[in-house]
């Protein structure tokens, strides 16, 4: 699914040219005659990846409209548009938390490298927050936005969850996002800000899962050199996260029980019980209810923690957050890499979304990792995922076997072979895999047109078989217009 812009402008002229304009480019539009009407799109949570606002409107002006985003904490990437484009117009318009300008009238080009500037910092100011909430807890469901239906009503089942201090069971593939939902949970709830303890159940050896989980006395068993608290002990006042819930050994699905019901624990070694306060998330990739009937899960237990199941869809079942999803890697990754990519292919975003990704979301923010350490272009293209490309059909991409030389043999030279691509060629479909209209090649053909015949309008027209006054009109209409005098030409 391609990024939406949101265009706040009064003068309804201006609201259509800038609409053509951001089709043309690839995006799509959503249209405010105000400033209020602008907020109450926002607010109301509609999807708006980018705003272009226009900053002298009756009512509320452009920066009334960045002052209410700031104090409603709207974290949409802006670019102001005025028709003086003075130096403290533009320096105030900053101040007030925009992230570029233009002036009236735009150029297609103009505008579009601003909007990709725009979005890729967009990007990467999301995912900083993003990550900042995690460390704090504060994660909330904004940050875990959505496309998809039923990830959607995933999302509407866990805010009534974060209400409460109800035990949470979330089921789901692995990689696909369990802990983050879990972390959202809390930092949407009273203990906002407490601790989050993770534990992988799964990952514990047997004989220790008892000390890791209830806490050991110093001397408790062999080892045991020094006191140790407990996972219980460490989430109380927060949140314990139990993952992979359905690996616990039957002794320790008893503790895990009484901890449950009584509200302490009973360290190892210990004299006396220790009282705790938590909230409990649990997860697992598999079906505790099927363990249930094997004898492998005690029922008990299993109808403690079942009290508010979910279940998570994979990734497959949810293609629409794909292109957010690997915009939001890309920004972190090519931040850490120190590179400079503006963004992702429409080729490659479409193999992104066509892929089955069995490995889920973790799958999905490891291959965009590679893929930002091998590019070496300022964009990810089909040549930085070959794996993944060789397992979709269209989208072929071959690497060349290692050369096998038996010993002794002369080193032969390897050839390589480039495929080199025409710089003059532009792809059919968008970065979601969808056909562009015609209109965005009649543009693109009329713009190449110019810029090879040098502005000759008579040329130009020759050359694509219209007439001049065909020529100009198209000019207008595509906002080619600038800088082409028609009685010079």
């Amino acid at each position: 699914m391609s990024q939406n812009v949101l265009i706040v402008d009064d003068d309804p002229v201006q609201r259509r040219l800038l609409e053509a304009t951001v089709r043309r480019l690839g995006y799509g539009t959503a249209l405010a005659e105000s400033g209020d009407a602008a907020l109450a799109i926002l607010r109301a949570g509609e999807a708006a990846d980018l705003v272009i606002l226009d900053l002298v409107m009756p009512g509320l002006d452009g920066f009334g409209v960045l002052a209410a985003m700031r104090e409603s904490r709207i974290e949409v990437p802006v670019i102001v548009q005025t028709a003086h484009g003075s130096i403290e117009t533009v320096v105030n318009a900053m101040r007030a938390g925009a992230i570029d300008f233009v002036v009236k009238p735009v150029g297609a080009e103009r505008l579009g490298v601003s909007i990709k500037n725009a979005l890729r910092l967009g990007s990467l100011e999301d995912e900083v927050r993003r990550m900042k909430r995690r460390a704090d807890g504060t994660l909330g469901f904004r940050d875990l936005a959505t496309r998809s239906p039923d990830m959607t009503r995933v999302l509407r089942l866990a805010e009534r969850a974060a209400k409460s201090n109800i035990p949470v069971l979330i089921e789901g593939e692995s990689g696909v996002g369990k802990e983050v939902l879990a972390r959202a949970i809390q930092g949407s709830g009273d203990r906002k800000g407490k601790p989050f303890i993770t534990v992988n159940c799964g990952a514990i050896p047997e004989n220790l899962v008892e000390s890791t989980l209830f806490g050991h006395e110093k001397g408790a068993f062999t080892g045991a050199t020094e006191r140790h608290q407990g996972k219980f002990v460490e989430a109380n006042g927060g949140t314990l996260f139990l993952d992979e819930i359905g690996e616990l050994p039957p002794n320790a699905q008893v503790k895990l029980l009484r901890a449950i019901q009584e509200g302490e624990v009973d360290p190892v070694g210990g004299k006396r019980s220790v009282r705790v306060d938590i909230r409990l998330i649990s997860a697992t990739n598999r079906s505790l209810l099927d363990m249930v009937k094997e004898g492998r899960f005690r029922e008990d237990l299993y109808y403690r923690l079942n009290v508010f199941p979910m279940t998570i869809p994979p990734l497959r079942n949810r293609r629409e957050d794909i292109p957010e999803l690997a915009r939001s890697f890309l920004a972190r990754f090519a931040a850490e890499e120190g590179k400079r990519l503006r963004g992702i292919s429409a080729e490659a975003m479409s193999l992104l979304s066509s892929y089955g990704w069995p490995g889920n979301v973790r799958q999905l923010e490891n291959a965009m990792f590679r893929a930002v350490v091998l590019a070496d272009g300022d964009e990810l293209t089909l040549a930085e995922f070959p794996q993944i490309a060789n397992q979709v059909d269209g989208f072929d991409v071959r690497i060349p076997p290692a050369p096998v030389r038996e010993a002794g043999a002369p080193v032969e030279k390897e050839i390589v072979r480039v495929e080199i691509r025409d710089p003059h060629a532009t792809s059919l479909v968008d970065e979601v895999g969808d056909v562009k209209k015609l209109e965005y090649f009649e543009a693109e053909i009329i713009r190449f047109a110019l810029a090879h015949y040098r502005g000759r309008m008579s040329e130009v027209s020759r050359r694509l078989g219209i007439g001049r006054s065909t020529l100009y009109r198209k000019l207008k209409e595509f906002g080619l217009d600038e800088g082409f005098d028609e009685e010079a030409a």
